[in-house]
Protein backbone atom coordinates (compact mmCIF):
# COMPACT_ATOMS: atom_id res chain seq x y z
CA UNK A 1 0.00 0.00 0.00
CA UNK A 2 1.12 3.34 -0.65
CA UNK A 3 -0.48 6.55 0.80
CA UNK A 4 -3.72 5.13 1.50
CA UNK A 5 -3.91 3.20 -1.83
CA UNK A 6 -3.92 -0.45 -2.20
CA UNK A 7 -1.93 -2.30 -4.97
CA UNK A 8 -2.30 -5.96 -6.83
CA UNK A 9 -0.26 -7.92 -8.85
CA UNK A 10 -1.67 -9.31 -11.68
CA UNK A 11 -2.20 -12.65 -10.07
CA UNK A 12 -4.28 -11.28 -7.62
CA UNK A 13 -6.59 -9.15 -10.19
CA UNK A 14 -7.00 -12.68 -12.13
CA UNK A 15 -8.15 -14.21 -9.41
CA UNK A 16 -10.13 -11.39 -8.22
CA UNK A 17 -11.84 -10.95 -12.35
CA UNK A 18 -10.81 -13.62 -14.04
CA UNK A 19 -12.96 -12.54 -17.13
CA UNK A 20 -12.09 -8.90 -17.11
CA UNK A 21 -8.66 -9.74 -16.70
CA UNK A 22 -8.51 -12.37 -20.00
CA UNK A 23 -10.48 -9.26 -21.99
CA UNK A 24 -7.49 -7.24 -20.39
CA UNK A 25 -4.48 -9.08 -21.57
CA UNK A 26 -6.19 -9.79 -24.63
CA UNK A 27 -6.56 -6.28 -25.95
CA UNK A 28 -2.53 -5.64 -24.75
CA UNK A 29 -1.97 -8.70 -26.46
CA UNK A 30 -2.98 -7.73 -30.19
CA UNK A 31 0.04 -5.39 -31.01
CA UNK A 32 3.26 -5.50 -29.54
CA UNK A 33 3.96 -1.35 -28.66
CA UNK A 34 1.83 -0.04 -25.93
CA UNK A 35 1.67 3.32 -23.93
CA UNK A 36 3.38 4.06 -21.32
CA UNK A 37 3.28 7.20 -19.65
CA UNK A 38 5.04 8.60 -16.70
CA UNK A 39 5.96 11.91 -15.45
CA UNK A 40 9.23 13.92 -16.31
CA UNK A 41 11.07 15.80 -13.33
CA UNK A 42 9.06 19.01 -13.55
CA UNK A 43 6.03 16.79 -13.42
CA UNK A 44 4.76 17.28 -16.65
CA UNK A 45 3.59 14.06 -18.60
CA UNK A 46 6.21 11.55 -20.47
CA UNK A 47 4.40 9.12 -23.04
CA UNK A 48 6.54 6.49 -24.66
CA UNK A 49 6.21 3.63 -26.27
CA UNK A 50 6.65 0.11 -25.08
CA UNK A 51 6.67 -3.47 -24.94
CA UNK A 52 4.93 -5.40 -22.11
CA UNK A 53 5.73 -8.84 -20.50
CA UNK A 54 2.18 -11.15 -18.94
CA UNK A 55 4.47 -13.61 -17.09
CA UNK A 56 3.79 -15.74 -14.17
CA UNK A 57 1.40 -13.80 -12.64
CA UNK A 58 3.67 -10.37 -13.11
CA UNK A 59 3.47 -7.56 -15.57
CA UNK A 60 6.81 -6.35 -16.54
CA UNK A 61 8.38 -3.82 -18.82
CA UNK A 62 11.64 -4.15 -20.23
CA UNK A 63 13.59 -0.48 -20.47
CA UNK A 64 16.79 0.33 -22.31
CA UNK A 65 19.80 2.02 -20.26
CA UNK A 66 19.77 5.36 -19.52
CA UNK A 67 16.24 5.54 -21.29
CA UNK A 68 14.32 8.41 -20.15
CA UNK A 69 11.38 6.62 -18.78
CA UNK A 70 13.10 4.36 -16.84
CA UNK A 71 14.98 7.85 -15.24
CA UNK A 72 11.44 8.82 -14.73
CA UNK A 73 10.32 5.66 -12.99
CA UNK A 74 13.70 5.35 -10.79
CA UNK A 75 12.24 9.24 -9.71
CA UNK A 76 8.82 8.51 -9.17
CA UNK A 77 7.09 5.09 -10.00
CA UNK A 78 3.65 6.04 -10.99
CA UNK A 79 2.82 4.91 -14.16
CA UNK A 80 -0.06 4.49 -16.72
CA UNK A 81 0.13 1.67 -19.44
CA UNK A 82 -2.59 1.73 -22.48
CA UNK A 83 -3.23 -1.23 -24.73
CA UNK A 84 -2.96 -0.66 -28.53
CA UNK A 85 -6.54 0.02 -30.12
CA UNK A 86 -8.51 -1.47 -32.96
CA UNK A 87 -10.56 0.66 -35.62
CA UNK A 88 -14.51 -0.52 -35.08
CA UNK A 89 -15.58 -2.61 -38.04
CA UNK A 90 -17.01 0.12 -40.52
CA UNK A 91 -20.48 -1.88 -40.85
CA UNK A 92 -20.36 -2.70 -37.52
CA UNK A 93 -19.39 -0.50 -34.53
CA UNK A 94 -20.51 -2.38 -32.13
CA UNK A 95 -17.75 -4.99 -33.16
CA UNK A 96 -14.96 -2.54 -31.48
CA UNK A 97 -13.13 -4.98 -28.85
CA UNK A 98 -11.75 -1.61 -26.80
CA UNK A 99 -8.92 -0.77 -25.13
CA UNK A 100 -7.49 -1.38 -22.00
CA UNK A 101 -5.48 1.04 -19.19
CA UNK A 102 -3.85 -0.25 -16.30
CA UNK A 103 -2.34 2.27 -13.66
CA UNK A 104 -0.13 1.43 -10.80
CA UNK A 105 3.29 1.90 -9.54
CA UNK A 106 6.94 0.31 -10.98
CA UNK A 107 9.20 -2.00 -8.98
CA UNK A 108 12.50 -2.12 -10.05
CA UNK A 109 13.60 -6.02 -10.60
CA UNK A 110 16.97 -7.52 -11.65
CA UNK A 111 17.14 -7.60 -15.27
CA UNK A 112 20.20 -10.07 -14.99
CA UNK A 113 18.85 -12.05 -18.32
CA UNK A 114 18.80 -9.28 -20.67
CA UNK A 115 21.64 -8.94 -22.85
CA UNK A 116 22.02 -5.21 -22.73
CA UNK A 117 24.13 -4.25 -19.67
CA UNK A 118 22.51 -1.50 -17.50
CA UNK A 119 18.64 -2.72 -18.91
CA UNK A 120 15.90 -2.07 -16.47
CA UNK A 121 13.15 -4.67 -15.93
CA UNK A 122 10.34 -3.31 -13.89
CA UNK A 123 7.35 -4.97 -12.35
CA UNK A 124 4.13 -3.22 -12.18
CA UNK A 125 2.18 -2.96 -9.03
CA UNK A 126 -1.45 -1.76 -9.78
CA UNK A 127 -3.61 0.28 -8.37
CA UNK A 128 -6.11 0.55 -11.14
CA UNK A 129 -7.16 -1.56 -14.39
CA UNK A 130 -9.90 -0.16 -17.01
CA UNK A 131 -11.61 -1.61 -20.01
CA UNK A 132 -13.12 0.33 -22.39
CA UNK A 133 -15.98 -0.82 -24.94
CA UNK A 134 -19.19 -0.59 -26.34
CA UNK A 135 -22.52 -1.96 -25.62
CA UNK A 136 -23.81 -4.81 -27.66
CA UNK A 137 -26.11 -1.68 -29.56
CA UNK A 138 -22.93 -0.13 -30.30
CA UNK A 139 -24.45 3.02 -28.79
CA UNK A 140 -23.23 3.05 -25.56
CA UNK A 141 -19.99 3.55 -24.03
CA UNK A 142 -19.32 0.95 -21.25
CA UNK A 143 -16.36 1.88 -18.59
CA UNK A 144 -15.42 -0.93 -16.40
CA UNK A 145 -13.19 -0.44 -13.52
CA UNK A 146 -11.22 -2.63 -10.80
CA UNK A 147 -9.50 -1.40 -7.71
CA UNK A 148 -7.84 -3.54 -5.31
CA UNK A 149 -10.12 -3.88 -1.76
CA UNK A 150 -12.88 -2.37 -3.78
CA UNK A 151 -13.41 -4.32 -6.30
CA UNK A 152 -15.02 -3.93 -9.47
CA UNK A 153 -17.43 -0.84 -11.32
CA UNK A 154 -19.52 -0.96 -14.09
CA UNK A 155 -21.15 2.11 -16.16
CA UNK A 156 -22.47 3.29 -19.46
CA UNK A 157 -22.74 6.15 -20.82
CA UNK A 158 -24.79 7.93 -23.80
Amino acid sequence: MVRGRLMARWAEFQAAERDMAGRVAERFAIRKHKTLATLRKDGSPRISGIETEFENGEIYLGMMPDSRKLHDLRRDPRLALHSPTDDPPIDRPSGWRGEAKITGRAVEVSAASSPVAGAGRIRVDITEVVLTYLNRAGNRLVVESWHPGRGRDRLERA
